[in-house]
């Protein structure tokens, strides 16, 4: 199985990107964040793939209940790193890898259609 899929089982976007792979045949393994949180090497591997601006969720009730100086904290890949490794609700979800490489954060049917899995 080479496709793995992190996020939150009642996540709706993660149960949009779920319903759509398993609908188009595509096996993957999924990753639970609540379960088993994502260590500091992935997170340090996916800000360096993509950026952690693309990681990092900044909507939602964990982003909203910050206090303003925590939010004006966020200022680059360390502060993102240590609120997503506080919180797993700051990962953008899902994240959909294959072999190890980010291909998409997120869930837009035409972004998993254009990825020819």
């Amino acid at each position: 199985m080479t496709l793995k899929l992190y996020g939150i089982p009642n996540c709706d976007t993660v149960k949009k990107a779920r319903a759509w792979l398993t609908a188009n045949g595509h096996s993957y393994e999924f990753h639970d964040f609540k379960k088993l949180p994502v260590n500091e090497a992935q997170l340090r591997d996916w800000q360096q793939q993509i950026g952690w601006e693309k990681i990092f969720k900044k909507t939602g009730r964990s982003w909203n209940e910050l206090s303003p100086d925590t939010k004006s904290s966020l200022i680059d890949a360390e502060s993102a790193l240590i609120l997503m490794q506080q919180n797993c609700n700051f990962i953008k979800r899902p994240v959909l890898e294959k072999i190890g490489k980010i291909l998409v954060t997120g869930f837009k049917e035409i972004d998993y259609q254009l990825l020819n899995l």
